[in-house]
C-alpha cells in the first residue's frame, strides 16, 4: 500500500469532514440559487401538479401527460412534502441524498473487490466525491444521480453474485426495478453489458453459466414486473397516447433515433478529461498511469480490472453510439473510474521520498486567477453577467492557495484527501462568485409570484412560445398557464381582453415601461414580460 495514504485506511476518521464539507456546498448551493429553469423548474412543477390534483399514476406538465421519466423523483418530492409539508428545500435535498448513496455504494463496492485494500476503498470515495463535475452536478434536482445510485447497487449486486452470494441476485432485481423507475430503459445500458460479460471477469463462479443468465433473466423480470406495477395502472388511466409514448417511446422510438448522430462518435472523449477534472490534470496520476504495465497479464491477474472494464469500456461506447450526448450521461461510470485509478495510485504510485509539487495549492491558486480575470474578459452575449462578478473572490482564491503552499497544516497531508477538499473550496467559491452575479438571469420566483397574484384574482394567463411550466411550482399556481404559438396569440388576446400575456423577448423588441413585468432571462437580449393583452395587441398589430 502506499504509504503516503496509510492514514487512508481508517475511513471513520474522514466521515466527519465529508459529511462537512458535503453539508456546507449544499448550504451554500441551497441559499444562493434558486430552482433554474428549464429542468428543475419543470420537474418540481411536475410533482407539484401531482400534489395539487392527487393522480400519483400519471404525471402531468401543465395539463397534460408528461411522459418522458418515470415517477420515481415525483413521488419522493410528494412523499416529503406529505412529511414536512409543501416546501422549497425538500425537492432539492433528494439529489444530494442520493449523492451520499452514491459514494457510500462506492465504498461498499470498493471495499468488496479489493476486501484487503481498504485505503483504494477510502481513496476511491473521496476521489469521486472530489471531481468537481461531481461536486457541481449533485446538489441539482435531477434523475442522474437516481440512476447513479440504481446502477451502483446494481453492479455491488452482480459482484456479490460472481462471489456465489445468493443475495446479490436480489439486489440485482431491486437495483434493475429502481434503475426502471428512475430514468426508464437506460439502466439496462449500465448494467447488462458487465452482466453478459461475466464469463471474463466471475471466475468464482461456480454453479455454471446457463444458471447466471438464467438467473440473470430472472432478475431482468422482476425489475421490468417492479415498473408495471406503476406502468399498467397508469397506461389504462393516462389513455392510448400516453400509453404508446411509456411502453413505445421510451423504449424502441429512442432505439431507433438514436442513431441520428447530432454529436459526432468521437465527443466523449475530449469530455472526458473536463468531467475527471482535477484528477485528469494531476501529475502523480500521469507518472502512476505510466508506470502501470498495461497487458495481458495484469487482466490475468486481476479479475477486478476485467470487472472494471466490462462496465465501463462497453457503456462509454453504447454512449458514444447514441446521438444525444451530455457529460451527465457518463456520471454512472465514474464511481469505476474512481476504483480503478484508487488502485493504481495504490500499486504504482511513486514511494520514493521526494519534494513533490503542491498540486492543491496549485488549483486554489490557479482557479482564483480565472475567478479574478473573467470579469475583465471581453463582453460575451450569452454570458453578459461574468462583468458582475467580483474579481476579490478569485484574489481570496489566489490567497489561499499561496497559504496552503506555504502553510500545509491548514489543509489535510494526504495527497487525494487535499486535492478533493480543494476541489470542494474551488467549488464553495465558484458557487458565491458566479451565482451572486448570474442567478437575478435565472430567478423565476418574483415573476411567478406575481402570475399567482393575477391567477388568484381571476385573469386568465397565456405564455407566448414553449412553455415548460416554469412558473408552476415556484409562485404555486392552481391553473394551467395557456401555451400559445405566436400564430394564435392574437386571437387568443382578442378573446381574452382583460387577460395577461408572458412573453420571451429575445431580440427586447419591447420596453420595459410597457410591460407589467420585465426580467433578464438567459442573455443580455433575451427578457421575459407580462404584458396586457391589449398592450400586446398594441405593440405587434
Amino acid at each position: 500500500m502506499n504509504t503516503d495514504n496509510k492514514a487512508l485506511s481508517t475511513p471513520p476518521a474522514h466521515i466527519g469532514l465529508l459529511l462537512l464539507l458535503w453539508l456546507a456546498l449544499l448550504l451554500v448551493s441551497l441559499f444562493l440559487r434558486p430552482l433554474f429553469p428549464v429542468d428543475e423548474t419543470r420537474y418540481a412543477s411536475i410533482a407539484w401538479d401531482m400534489w395539487l390534483h392527487g393522480n400519483y399514476l400519471v404525471p402531468h406538465l401543465n395539463g397534460f401527460p408528461y411522459s418522458h421519466k418515470p415517477p420515481l423523483l415525483f413521488w419522493l418530492v410528494d412523499l416529503g412534502w406529505w412529511l414536512f409539508g409543501v416546501n422549497n428545500i425538500w425537492p432539492r435535498l433528494i439529489s444530494p441524498l442520493f449523492s451520499l448513496g452514491c459514494l457510500y455504494l462506492t465504498y461498499r463496492l470498493a471495499r468488496h473487490v479489493w476486501p484487503d485494500r481498504p485505503g483504494i476503498a477510502v481513496d476511491a470515495t473521496w476521489m469521486l466525491f472530489g471531481t468537481l463535475f461531481w461536486l457541481i452536478f449533485y446538489p441539482l434536482m435531477q434523475f442522474d444521480l437516481m440512476l447513479l445510485f440504481s446502477s451502483l447497487l446494481g453492479m455491488l449486486a452482480l459482484w456479490k453474485a460472481g462471489q456465489n452470494q445468493s443475495r446479490g441476485w436480489w439486489l440485482l432485481t431491486l437495483a434493475l426495478g429502481l434503475g426502471l423507475l428512475s430514468k426508464g430503459p437506460v439502466i439496462l445500458l449500465h448494467l447488462l453489458p458487465a452482466a453478459l460479460l461475466a464469463p471474463l471477469w466471475a471466475t468464482s463462479y461456480e454453479a455454471g453459466w446457463s444458471r447466471w443468465y438464467l438467473r440473470l433473466l430472472m432478475c431482468l423480470l422482476g425489475g421490468i414486473v417492479m415498473v408495471l406495477t406503476w406502468a399498467i395502472p397508469a397506461a389504462i388511466s393516462g389513455g392510448e397516447a400516453y400509453r404508446n409514448a411509456i411502453f413505445w417511446g421510451q423504449t424502441a422510438h429512442r432505439v431507433v433515433n438514436s442513431f441520428a448522430h447530432k454529436q459526432p462518435w468521437w465527443w466523449y472523449l475530449p469530455m472526458l478529461p473536463v468531467m475527471l477534472f482535477p484528477w485528469a490534470i494531476w501529475p502523480r496520476w500521469w507518472r502512476t498511469f505510466s508506470a502501470w504495465p498495461l497487458g495481458k497479464s495484469n487482466f490475468r491477474k486481476y479479475p477486478v480490472l476485467r470487472f472494471l472494464a466490462s462496465w465501463i469500456l462497453p457503456t462509454f461506447i453504447l454512449f458514444s453510439l447514441v446521438s444525444a450526448k451530455q457529460i451527465k450521461y457518463l456520471l454512472p461510470i465514474l464511481p469505476a473510474i474512481a476504483i480503478l485509478m484508487a488502485w493504481m495510485i495504490n500499486q504504482y504510485a511513486d514511494r520514493r521520498k521526494t519534494r513533490r509539487f503542491d498540486f492543491a495549492a496549485f488549483l486554489l491558486t490557479a482557479w482564483g486567477v480565472l475567478l479574478a480575470a473573467l470579469p475583465f474578459l471581453p463582453p460575451q452575449e450569452k454570458l453578459y453577467w461574468i462583468q458582475n462578478i467580483s474579481p476579490w473572490w478569485g484574489a481570496v482564491l489566489i490567497l489561499l492557495g499561496i497559504a496552503a503552499g506555504l502553510w500545509k497544516a491548514w489543509l489535510p497531508k494526504q495527497d487525494i484527501l487535499r486535492i478533493a477538499t480543494a476541489s470542494v473550496i474551488i467549488s464553495f467559491f465558484s458557487h458565491f462568485a458566479l451565482l451572486n452575479a448570474a442567478v437575478g438571469s435565472y430567478d423565476l420566483r418574483p415573476l411567478s409570484q406575481l402570475l399567482k397574484q393575477l391567477q388568484d384574482k381571476g385573469s386568465d394567463i397565456a405564455y407566448v412560445g414553449k412553455y415548460q411550466e416554469e412558473f408552476g411550482f415556484l409562485g404555486r399556481l392552481e391553473n394551467p398557464v395557456r401555451q400559445l404559438f405566436r400564430s394564435e396569440a392574437k386571437d387568443w388576446a382578442e378573446g381574452h381582453p382583460q387577460a395577461y400575456m408572458v412573453v420571451y423577448d429575445k431580440k427586447q423588441r419591447i420596453s420595459p415601461d410597457q410591460a407589467l413585468f420585465s426580467q433578464d432571462y438567459h442573455g443580455r437580449r433575451n427578457s421575459l414580460k407580462v404584458l396586457t393583452t391589449e398592450k400586446y395587441l398594441k405593440i405587434h398589430y
